[in-house]
C-alpha cells in the first residue's frame, strides 16, 4: 500500500505542508484512514484535525 503517493502525503502531512484534508486526498484515502497511516508510522496527528476527521466520520455514518 506504500504508493508514491501515500509516501509523499506523510511527508508532506509531517512537516505540516498540507493538511490532513489536504493530504488524505492526495494519498486517496479517506481522513480515518490516513490517520491510521500516520499512526503506523508514527507521525503525530493534531488534535483538532483528528477530532475534525472523526467527527465527520461519525457524522456521515449517522444514517
Amino acid at each position: 500500500m506504500a504508493t508514491k503517493g501515500l509516501a509523499t502525503a506523510l511527508t508532506l502531512y509531517g512537516a505540516r505542508t498540507l493538511t490532513l484534508s489536504q493530504a488524505a486526498a492526495q494519498a486517496g484515502l479517506s481522513e480515518t484512514e490516513f490517520i491510521d497511516q500516520l499512526e503506523r508510522r508514527g507521525i503525530e496527528v493534531t488534535e483538532s484535525e483528528r477530532a475534525a476527521a472523526l467527527g465527520e466520520e461519525q457524522t456521515a455514518h449517522a444514517d
